[in-house]
């Protein structure tokens, strides 16, 4: 779900400077939004990577097995 929105904000302009020379984005507006996109993956990445170790496996599980392509049924 896209949502659009008209907002003004005061921006630190040297930062904004440095992220549009190197995003090479032709507009602020690029730059801003790619920048928006980059936080909202690398918060959930680390919302995945806090869950390391929190998970029981099974220890039957042979994943080994599943990599022997002859044990596959064609369809």
């Amino acid at each position: 779900m896209e949502v659009s929105m008209a907002t003004n904000l005061a921006l630190d302009d040297a930062l904004l400077a440095q992220a549009f020379s190197l995003s090479g984005f032709r507009t602020k507006r690029e730059t801003v939004n790619a920048a928006l996109a980059e936080y909202v993956e690398k918060r959930r990445a680390s919302e995945i990577v806090a869950l390391f170790g929190t998970v029981d496996y099974d220890p039957s599980y042979d994943y080994k097995a599943l990599r022997n392509r002859s044990n596959v049924n064609p369809s």
